[in-house]
């Protein structure tokens, strides 16, 4: 589960650094396959961030406007 948190968070922060990202070109930053960037696009979503998607040979990803990544909160034992 760490990995996939991991990897969900630095998905998170592409694409705060960057207006809009290829679907596989994503994929092969975050070395997983497209299904699993769907997945975790998903997962994202689930979490209140709105991950704007178009489909197609030239398809990607892009966080809609406004949207920022809360500060990191760690309890005690963290």
């Amino acid at each position: 589960m760490a990995d996939t948190t991991a990897r969900v968070l630095r998905l998170l922060s592409l694409l705060q650094a960057h207006r809009e990202w290829p679907g596989p070109e994503l994929a092969e930053r975050l070395e997983v396959s497209p299904r699993t960037l769907r997945r975790d696009v998903e997962r994202l979503r689930e979490l209140g961030y709105p991950v704007h998607a178009t489909t197609g040979p030239a398809g990607g990803y892009r966080l809609e406007a406004g949207t920022a990544m809360p500060p990191l909160l760690l309890d005690d034992e963290e």
